[in-house]
């Protein structure tokens, strides 16, 4: 136990092997990369884009019971810069050996870390690149900042078959200034990231740099509101969870939490208590891809098309929330165990927060004519992590609240991509003198394998409907709901249609309450948008999934990653899109739903120079799950002097 700006309990760094879906420990990863490196004799020009745990089958986990012997593997993905070809391998930590080696031809695996620090290093001692900045007046290489992006594949036939990255060059105002601010419109160095090489320096005029700073730290604002009084988060007695390795008891709620390098924070087993046992309702939810295309068509713009999840990995991207209050009370805090693209041991200190919250009113009612009054008051329990991709801030949280309800939310926030005014100005914002804010929308890809109660679920669409005018409906008002059950993969294929009302359940029709209902969940869209992209495009060849906000799938192991394993220069076609066209059965089975939201972002001068959070999500809410309100359990509050009178 240790002691900060609030009380936080800290998980050890390394726990025994509770159960099959444990993360991997520093000492499992450096061991597993040891022996792949002994066996396959790898050299210095092998990198390690990913070493995580090889989650075993899910038709072993869901009989597991504990002491079962089980086989512990750790799945790796290599790339060797010397040939440019990517392999995936296994390592069985039971039997000390690479079980499964594997060439995956034609692939580009994500881009790593040290990567983007070699490749600036490289662009910076290039002379053409010297040579263009000095025509543009710039001689300080220290206030040059060189940022490489994933290239995205547009066709281009001298590409083809090379590792690569184009960057965004900036300027800072000073050495410890804002250099988004300042982008060098127009200048793009194109990286081997293989060779670590400049192959060649895209330079399409010279547009003067923008000249505001667009400075937001604290010590550029030193006039700050002198108002606000403490507001203080306690729990004398403790949080109400308890945690084994990373297995979550909190409430009537019961879950396994887990941390890769590519989706960060996966939930596994969610189950809620109930009538005296656990009933499942999701057995692995995670965030499959996220996508940001960028509006501007110009040409140092409209390669913009970031897939932070597959293109980078967004668990790598994660912040250590040691510092600042990103959470707050009663902290429990998860290490993640990662590795640099040397396979060397990396560990992100307090990489997830858990936490309770107050959340208002639970449920409530006045009875005047007794002068009665009930209250109960909403704690919902909060998992997240946060990460850094370049400009932006992405917090990722996961809420359970009492009434079984789960809340999936993205908050976004950081620093917004600009460009250079110059002659485009509507496909951005004008946020500070010739600085262009780029419009851009950012697509979130949730997998969602349900459980609920059993495998064999069935998917329905809800929309409502105005019954028509006549001898039932004389009055005109009547609306009822109409449920249709989806068959197949292709009828799946749904958007949002906030104008009827849409939801979609998942139920088991072999269980029911006691109203003789197929018990369910259904999926509550939230903030959300439709892509702008044309159907021709590169960036929906390659994201087709983008095209809609509903899919659902026959559970399928190797089937995890809505634009496919190696979305890093892919041409396209893969994943969702590609999946479904057997159009396989979803009824009654064992179903992965992947619900799509996106959030539409036209920038305001408001969201400069740093964004307040926008919030996207969706909700997750029983529906005949339970024969009542869940809730009726949960005790009034205890009466607090000066905070909830007679409560």
């Amino acid at each position: 136990m240790t002691t900060t700006r609030d009380t936080i309990s800290t998980a050890p760094p390394s726990v025994a092997h509770l159960h099959p879906l444990e993360p991997l420990s520093a000492e499992e990863i450096t061991r597993a990369v040891a022996i792949a490196r002994k066996e396959r004799n790898l050299g210095a020009t092998f990198r390690f884009p990913c070493v995580t745990l090889k989650e075993p089958p899910k038709a072993f986990v869901l009989t597991y019971q504990a002491g079962d012997p089980f086989e512990r593997e750790v799945f790796l993905i290599l790339l060797d810069n010397a040939t440019n070809q990517t392999f995936e391998a296994v390592v069985s930590l039971t039997q000390g050996r690479v079980t499964s080696w594997q060439l995956i031809p034609d692939v580009q695996p994500n881009i790593m870390a040290d990567e983007l620090s070699e490749a600036e290093a490289a662009v910076k001692a290039h002379p053409e690149f010297i040579a263009a900045l000095e025509k543009r007046g710039i001689t300080d290489l220290n206030l040059v900042v060189v940022d490489p992006w994933a290239p995205g594949n547009f066709g281009f036939e001298d590409e083809r078959g090379i590792r690569l990255s184009r960057c965004i060059c900036y300027l800072r105002a000073n050495p410890e200034g804002n250099f988004y601010s300042r982008p060098i419109d127009g200048l793009i160095p194109v990286v081997d990231l293989n060779k670590m090489t400049v192959i060649r320096i895209e330079d399409y005029g010279v547009v003067p740099v923008p000249p505001d700073p667009g400075e937001y730290e604290l010590r550029f604002h030193p006039n700050q509101r002198t108002d606000l009084k403490p507001l203080h988060i306690t729990q004398p007695e403790g949080p109400s969870f308890t945690v084994e390795g990373h297995r979550i008891r909190w409430q009537k709620w019961d879950f396994r939490i887990s941390f890769n390098p590519r989706e960060g924070l996966v939930l596994y087993q969610v189950g809620y208590h109930d009538q005296g046992r656990l009933r499942p309702i999701l057995y692995r939810a995670s965030m499959a891809e996220m996508v940001v295309p960028y509006g501007d068509p110009r040409v140092q713009h409209y390669r913009k098309n970031a897939f932070d999840v597959g293109e980078h990995g967004i668990g790598m991207l994660a912040n250590s929330l040691t510092l600042g209050c990103d959470c707050l009370g009663e902290i429990y805090y998860f290490d993640a165990a990662l590795t640099d693209s040397r396979g060397e041991v990396s560990i992100t200190k307090n990489a997830v927060c858990m936490h309770e919250e107050d959340y208002g009113i639970l449920w409530k009612h006045t009875d005047w004519r007794r002068d009665s009054v009930d209250v109960r008051r909403s704690r919902r329990l909060v998992v997240s992590f946060i990460a850094t991709v370049d400009n932006y801030e992405y917090g990722f949280f996961w809420y359970f609240y009492q009434d079984g309800t789960i809340q999936y939310e993205v908050k976004l926030t950081g620093i917004l991509l600009c460009g250079a005014l110059a002659d485009e100005p509507k496909y951005g914002t004008l946020v500070a003198p010739e600085l262009n804010a780029l419009i851009h929308q950012h697509f979130f890809s949730m997998r969602l394998d349900f459980d609920i109660d059993g495998q064999a679920n069935t998917v329905y669409e809800v929309n409502s409907e105005a019954a028509p005018l006549g001898p039932e409906n004389p009055m005109g008002n009547a609306f009822y709901a109409v449920s249709t059950p989806f068959k197949t993969e292709q009828e799946a294929q749904r958007l949002i249609d906030p104008l009827v009302g849409r939801y979609w359940k998942v139920v088991n029709p072999s269980v029911t309450n006691r109203l003789g209902e197929p018990v369910g969940f259904k999926i509550i869209p939230g903030d959300n948008a439709v892509t702008f992209a044309h159907p021709e495009s590169p960036i929906l060849r390659r994201a087709g999934f983008m095209t809609k906000h509903l899919w659902v799938t026959p559970f399928q192991e190797n089937e995890k990653y809505s634009a496919g394993d190696y979305p890093n220069q892919h041409p396209g076609g893969e994943g969702l899109p590609k999946w479904t066209q057997a159009n396989r059965s979803i009824d009654n089975t064992d179903v992965v739903v992947w619900y799509n939201f996106g959030h539409h972002h036209i920038p305001r001068t408001e969201d400069w120079p740093i964004m307040p959070v926008a919030y996207s999500g969706f909700t997750l809410k029983p529906v005949g799950f339970f024969d009542a309100n869940p809730a009726l359990d949960v005790p009034p509050s205890p009466a607090q002097q000066g905070h909830c009178q007679a409560c």
